[in-house]
């Protein structure tokens, strides 16, 4: 196959016209464009993390709804399509609304206003956003005859920076309110409304007021509505998958592989087709390089400063077991950090049991996985992050060689530059540590695993060894590796295939670091 003719991925362009136009590789979606389009329900809203293609989506509606018929050349809606009637669409993308003020809003608000008014007619007196969005509407419909479009990107993002601030949530939800609010009375002159955002806030009043809007985020028939199946990767992309297969020097299956462990694992119902991120897999085919691109687009700050105050230990992030409910909750009535973790993508379906319709959360691929360890470090090394960083990649190299002594000597060692953190006066500090740790080097890892006799305090599986790792803070590597024994925590793992090496760690109370530790293999 002749790589050199391949489209190039259209990385960082969310403009449906650019991309056809300028012949980017577009995976199609308009067959979801249609049957969205043809359905009884007229007002939609779906969720999906950021940079997960809503925009892509939307910018696609708006195409169609104008009637762009030559976009559409050799696509699925060209042969379902018959009429392609050309509506009147607005436009809003509210991402250019993000940290601003209420001034700053009710500014951009203005200004998007205002380039459609210029080719529709703004209704004298209308001041307020809200009537200047009722003018606008009626008079787009009174001069085509067509009804109206309405079409909003990230409705959501103006309060998203604001959405556990007492103070300014309030402020600039009410403006939001005040400017979706005649939706609902301009119901006579609408087409189609398609709301997209990350979260849903409960007191919007778009969600209360427009009770008949279609919440398709979970529904089965668009579970891939955003996002690359492993279908649609096969099928237009597979010279691609051929090419970045060639530059690292492997088969395609394994480059497929490869891109699975790293960014697909997303479901946003159950059953669902396993979902790729689309924005790390197009910069991953355009780079040719396996990098945390999504992870990287946007610093988890507020995130981490979340799972801080709701005490969420790193290893208690995935694997949690809730009802729809819980992990799709109103922005406003968080009690936990699931639904912020699960509606921001960092953690989402893997398993849905039809009997208690209990739903399955956890972190979906490596990329996430060693994104937020690395995010959580800091906690753990202070100011010395970067550093550890470093060491961690040595530490990773002498696990490849199965020298855990040599992996545990460099943590030593740095440990004690590190300057002291909050919270180092009990065992679970450096059990958290570790599992940040050994989770950045992609291995199995585990903690508080059951046995008959008791819980283990860390499990971890390299390609040829299984470690069972039990900690002491105060004590001694002896006093760890007798509880080992004593429990007999290796006949857990008999049937595993894969030799069993027992580690006994004791750290030191004054030092904050390994006073000794002791390996004992077979």
């Amino acid at each position: 196959m002749d790589h050199t003719c391949l489209k190039r991925c259209p990385v960082g362009i969310q403009t449906f016209e650019n991309i056809i136009k300028d012949d980017y590789l577009y995976i199609d979606k308009t067959d979801y464009v249609y049957k969205l389009t043809h359905g009884a329900p007229k007002y939609f809203f779906l969720s999906r993390p950021r940079r997960f293609g809503k925009s892509l989506l939307t910018s696609t509606l708006k195409s169609y709804f104008e009637g762009r018929r030559d976009l559409f050349k050799g696509l699925a809606i060209e042969s379902l399509e018959k009429e392609w009637t050309q509506y009147p669409v607005l436009h809003f993308d509210m991402s250019t609304a993000k940290h601003v003020d209420k001034e700053r809003l009710e500014n951009m608000l203005r200004f998007q206003l205002s380039e459609y008014e210029k080719k529709y007619g703004k209704s004298e007196g209308a001041v307020e956003v809200n009537d200047r969005l009722k003018g606008l509407i009626m008079h787009a419909y009174e001069q085509t005859g067509q009804k109206v479009v309405v079409l909003i990107d990230e409705y959501d993002a103006p309060l998203l920076d604001v959405m556990h601030e007492d103070t300014e949530l309030p402020i600039l939800r009410n403006v939001m309110r005040n400017f979706y609010s005649p939706l609902k009375a301009c119901d006579p002159y609408l087409r189609f409304v398609f709301l997209t955002g990350i979260t849903k806030f409960s007191q919007l009043s778009i969600f209360s007021e427009l009770n008949n809007i279609s919440n398709i985020s979970m529904q089965k028939p668009y579970a891939a509505i955003c996002g690359i199946t492993e279908e649609e990767m096969r099928t237009q992309m597979e010279g691609h998958i051929a090419r970045f297969a060639g530059t690292l020097a492997i088969t395609p299956e394994e480059m497929m592989q490869k891109l699975k462990e790293k960014y697909d694992g997303y479901h946003f119902t159950w059953p669902s087709p396993d979902i790729y991120n689309p924005f790390s897999l197009m910069n991953a085919f355009e780079n040719e390089e396996l990098g945390n691109y999504w992870f990287g687009s946007g610093t988890p700050t507020f995130l981490i400063e979340m799972l801080r105050k709701y005490n969420v230990i790193p290893q208690a992030i995935g694997q949690r077991e809730v009802f729809a409910t819980a992990f799709d909750a109103p922005t406003e009535r968080l009690t936990d950090i699931t639904p912020l973790l699960y509606q921001s993508g960092y953690i989402t379906i893997k398993h849905k049991d039809e009997v208690s319709e209990l739903y399955t959360l956890d972190i979906p691929n490596a990329e996430i996985r060693i994104g937020l360890m690395h995010s959580l470090l800091p906690n753990y090394l202070a100011s010395r992050s970067e550093d550890g960083k470093v060491i961690v990649a040595k530490m990773y190299l002498c696990l490849l060689k199965d020298d855990m002594d040599g992996a545990l000597g460099l943590l030593r060692d740095f440990l004690l530059t590190v300057p002291y953190c909050d919270n180092t006066d009990y065992e679970g500090h450096y059990q958290q540590m570790l599992y940040i740790i050994f989770s950045l080097f992609g291995m199995y890892i585990d903690v508080e695993v059951r046995t008959p006799r008791g819980r283990i305090d860390i499990v971890m599986r390299t390609t040829a060894t299984l470690y069972i790792i039990e900690l002491k803070l105060g004590q001694s590597a002896d006093a760890a590796m007798r509880q080992i024994e004593l429990k007999d925590y290796p006949s857990r793992f008999a049937m595993s295939g894969l030799p069993v090496v027992r580690v006994g760690i004791n750290f030191d109370n004054q030092s904050k670091t390994i006073s000794d530790w002791k390996i004992v293999r077979g």
